[in-house]
Formats: structure tokens, C-alpha cells, sequence
């Protein structure tokens, strides 16, 4: 993701409170304790993440999403079946689903119609049975509204469902999915997609994953876009717009789907053009490319401040393609394997994604000839000063003020680098590529990543760990070169600042 210091405020349900529509209609304020979330057979009103207690919801996995909306640009109006498919792990009496704003109209499970009652976040149902332990069991939900656009607080940047001139953008982290369909909307679940988009003609829709349909009938179009790789929520999108499409391949045959409003194609077709030689040359830093497809998506939306790693397609801002467009592209595909195969496990450890792709930026200046990363760590540390801000965020559990802040993505990058240093190239390498093979379509924490550095280099590295991650304050010269003296090239230096200040832009509210 590129935008700094992103947190989501949630918008409110209308009036708050937890309400059970009856026969009539009428609203019947109920207990959300009392309701569902407690007891041996509720499914919990979350999953425990410390960041976001009410992200995501206990009880059972979803396994696939089937998401047919309507929506209308002129009035910003959507409408949506959601058929969710799921797997129970406890006997349910009750579980949650997130959804802001939307009316839902109605929901059955396995068919039958189901109660059910609302708070700002959750979506509380109640099957007519209980769902045995183990069980595969079906939620269709039948809802419409005006989707919501949540804002980055202090900065006021609109993110999740975002209305544009001509059609609607979805891309927003932590929190997207919550404001077009219920969804258990936290990375340590993820699914499958299926996305059934009608709009009307004349529209263009892309999605996640490759487009398998598009048929028109009485003015209106429905784009079917099938994501098979299991997906965190937040990474889903739909993007509705005037595009101009283009379909090609890799040598090895993996497709490349580019959606780009036409009035910024000129603007970003040189560093789109790099696509393919950008995923060969993560390929051979990561391994292989993790999914079915890949490529872009670029509106021509002055709302869009960040790029963000929707999978298969990130979304990105058309403001990062005069400077620095190849380094982002770099940064956002990097994340299809640290932040999209491999997620995290909770919020606090999202230097797992951010570190990574900005280390792959530095691994992608050694590529093209500007610096090695062990230059850039040298040059940051000695122009970033030591009374600097910035030394002071505990990038290893930020908080949720500082969960996007620049020093997460910058500071999360040197514990790369300095663990690399620490261990030598083969054991970095084997760290690395181990990540991403035992945790594949899993998620990580920064306890179970120290712990495998230890195991494959044989080294106790918690001292290494604990001074970049999670000690206050600029690490001594001796933590970053083995001599001691930082040294840094006239060359070198130049290019970093114009790399930082790029970066700077890019991360900027």
C-alpha cells in the first residue's frame, strides 16, 4: 500500500445502536451481548485483533463469495446479492458478518429465511437451526443502498467505495469490503471471488482475477470477473469506469490485464509497458508469481491519494506516474507475495507487507544499476537525523495511529537489510523464500518470522530483532555497517534523496 499513516474511521449505521427489523418493520433496540456473541454457540462479534476488536468475526471460514450487485453511477446506488459460503468450526446459534451503512432486505441460510439485527459494524444473524461443527452452510443476504466512503482521519482522503466522474473506484486498507457487501472482513479469513457487475451500458468493469463473461440486455451489462486464489477481503475490488483495456501475456504465458482511463494512459504507458520485466525479475528474487493473473489498474480520479496491492491488480493513483511509476509498480506486485499470498495474521504486524515491497524497491535501484540496498540503508541512516521523529515509531507494533506511517515501510526495509547482514546472502534468500512457501495463502506474524530467521541461520537473532523493530531511537553506525563508519558515495547520496523524496510523495496525505 502507498499512503501514509492510513487509518479508517468506520462511518456509522444512521443512528447507533443495535436494532432487529420485526414483521412490521419497526426497529427493536435488542442487546448485542444478548442477541449473538455470547455463549458456547455464538460466533464471536470479531477475531481477536487488538488493532480493530471488531474486524472480522469468530465462529466459522468462509470459502467463497458470490457477489452480484447493480449499480447505478447516476445515483450512486447499488444493489447487491451476497452468496457467502462457509464452513462452520463451532455449532452456531448465531454469528456476525461486517457491514456499514445498506439496508439488508432479507437473508436465508441454506435456504431458509433467517432473523437478524445490526450494530455501525456488524451484521448479527440468526439461522432458523443451528449449524453443527463442521458443517458447510450457505448465506445469501439480499441488500441496496448508497455504498459508503470511509476517510483517512486527519487527512480527510476518501478510501473503500469511492463515487468518481464516471463510475466508482473500490480500494481502501484496512478497511474496503464493509461498505458493499457483508463480508468477514479481516485477513486471517479469505476466500475465493466470484463478481457478477452490471451497470449500464456503455460502463466498463474491472475486477480481481480474469473476466470470464460480459452480456447486455435491455441497456444494462454484466461483467463476470472469477478470482480463484484465496483473497483477503480488503484486497477485493471492482472498478467502474471508462477503461481502456488492455489483454497481453508474460514469456510464460501468465496474462497481464490493464484497465487505464484513457485521459492518463500516455501519462503511465511507458512503466506499464515494464510490467512483465518487473514480475520476471520478482520472480527471480520471491519465486514464482503466486497467482493465475496480474496487472493494473489506473482511474482518472483526483480522489485517489494511494496505491493499494488489490490482488492480481493493484489499483494505483494516477499522481505517482510522473515520478518514480516503475518503483511503485515494484512495490505493489512485490506485495502479491508479502501481503497478498502471505497476509498478516493481526494489523500490529504489518511491516510484513510494507517492509517487503519497499525492500523490493531497493532490490529493484541494485537491478537497474543506482544503488545496492546496503547503500540506501547507509545513505537513510545518515540523512535521516538521529532527533528525527521518525527513529521513534515501533514499526515491530506501531499502533493503529502509526500503522501506515512512512517509518513502517522505511524502517521495516533496514531490519531486511540488517538482517541480511547478520545471516549472509544464502540464509536471507532461504528466509525468505521459506516465508512465503510455508505460509502461502496463510497469514504471519512477526514472532514466527523471527523464529524461522533463527531456525534457518542457526543464529539467536532477538537482539537484531528488538533493536530494529521495536526499540525507540536511530540504531547505532555499528548496527548498520559491520565496520562501524557509514559511508556514503556523492553518487549514491543523490540518488537517494531523489529516491526519499519520491517515496516522500508517494506516502504524502
Amino acid at each position: 500500500m502507498r499512503s501514509a499513516r492510513i487509518l479508517f474511521a468506520i462511518a456509522l449505521v444512521g443512528a447507533s445502536g443495535l436494532f432487529v427489523p420485526t414483521a412490521a418493520g419497526a426497529p427493536v433496540p435488542l442487546d448485542p451481548i444478548a442477541r449473538c456473541g455470547a455463549g458456547e454457540t455464538a460466533g464471536a462479534l470479531g477475531v481477536g485483533d487488538p488493532y480493530y476488536p471488531r474486524y472480522g468475526n469468530g465462529g466459522y471460514d468462509v470459502q467463497h463469495y458470490d457477489l452480484a450487485v447493480r449499480y447505478g453511477p447516476a445515483k450512486n446506488h447499488l444493489r447487491g446479492v451476497a452468496t457467502i459460503e462457509a464452513v462452520s468450526t463451532q455449532t452456531l446459534t448465531c454469528f456476525s458478518l461486517d457491514l456499514v451503512g445498506l439496508t439488508v432486505h432479507a437473508i436465508t441460510v441454506d435456504g431458509s429465511p433467517a432473523t437478524w439485527s445490526r450494530t455501525d459494524h456488524e451484521l448479527l444473524v440468526t439461522p432458523p437451526q443451528p449449524v453443527p461443527s463442521g458443517n458447510g452452510f450457505t448465506i445469501v443476504a439480499t441488500y441496496d443502498g448508497v455504498p459508503r466512503t470511509f476517510q483517512i482521519p486527519d487527512f480527510g482522503v476518501p478510501a473503500g467505495f469511492i463515487r468518481t466522474r464516471d463510475g466508482a473506484i473500490v480500494a481502501g486498507e484496512p478497511e474496503a469490503a464493509t461498505a458493499w457487501f457483508p463480508v468477514n472482513d479481516h485477513p486471517a479469513d479469505r476466500a475465493s471471488y466470484t463478481f457478477r457487475v452490471t451497470v449500464p451500458t456503455g460502463y466498463d468493469v474491472v475486477a480481481n482475477g480474469v473476466r470470464e463473461s460480459r452480456t447486455t440486455t435491455g441497456g444494462w451489462t454484466t461483467h463476470v470477473w472469477q478470482a480463484d486464489d484465496p483473497m483477503a477481503s480488503y484486497l477485493a475490488t471492482i472498478d467502474i469506469g471508462d477503461w481502456k483495456m488492455r489483454f497481453r501475456q508474460t514469456e510464460t504465458g501468465l496474462p497481464i490485464i490493464d484497465a487505464v482511463d484513457p485521459d492518463v494512459y500516455d501519462d503511465v504507458k511507458a512503466s506499464l509497458r515494464r510490467e512483465p520485466e518487473i514480475v520476471s525479475f520478482l520472480e527471480s528474487q520471491f519465486g514464482p508469481y503466486p497467482f493465475g493473473s496480474v496487472g493494473a489498474i489506473v482511474p482518472d480520479s483526483r480522489k485517489l491519494a494511494f496505491a493499494l496491492e488489490t490482488q492480481t491488480r493493484p489499483v494505483y493513483s494516477r499522481y505517482f506516474f510522473p515520478f518514480g511509476g516503475d518503483f511503485v509498480i515494484v512495490h505493489e506486485l512485490a506485495h502479491q507475495w508479502f501481503g497478498d499470498l502471505v497476509a498478516v495474521d493481526r494489523w500490529q504486524h504489518v511491516w510484513l507487507n510494507e517492509g517487503f515491497a519497499t525492500y523490493a524497491e531497493w532490490l529493484w535501484d541494485e537491478h537497474e544499476g543506482f544503488g545496492t540496498p546496503q547503500e540506501i540503508l547507509e545513505s537513510l541512516w545518515h540523512d535521516i537525523g538521529p532527533r528525527s521523529s521518525f527513529w521513534w515509531v515501533v514499526v515491530g507494533d506501531p499502533g493503529v495511529d502509526d500503522l501506515f506511517d512512512g517509518a513502517v515501510y522505511l524502517r521495516g526495509a533496514m531490519t531486511l537489510q540488517a538482517l541480511r547482514n547478520e545471516v549472509g546472502d544464502d540464509a536471507f534468500w532461504t528466509i525468505l523464500h521459506s516465508w512465503t512457501e510455508m505460509n502461502a495463502f496463510g497469514t504471519g506474524t512477526t514472532e514466527e518470522f523471527i523464529a524461522l530467521s533463527e531456525q534457518v541461520s542457526g543464529q539467536d537473532l532477538g537482539n537484531l530483532f528488538d533493536l530494529w523493530l521495536f526499540t525507540p531511537g536511530r540504531p547505532p553506525a555499528s548496527a548498520v555497517a559491520g565496520s562501524g563508519v557509514v559511508s556514503v558515495t556523492p553518487k549514491v547520496a543523490r540518488h537517494v534523496a531523489s529516491w526519499l523524496r519520491s517515496f516522500e510523495r508517494r506516502t504524502a496525505p
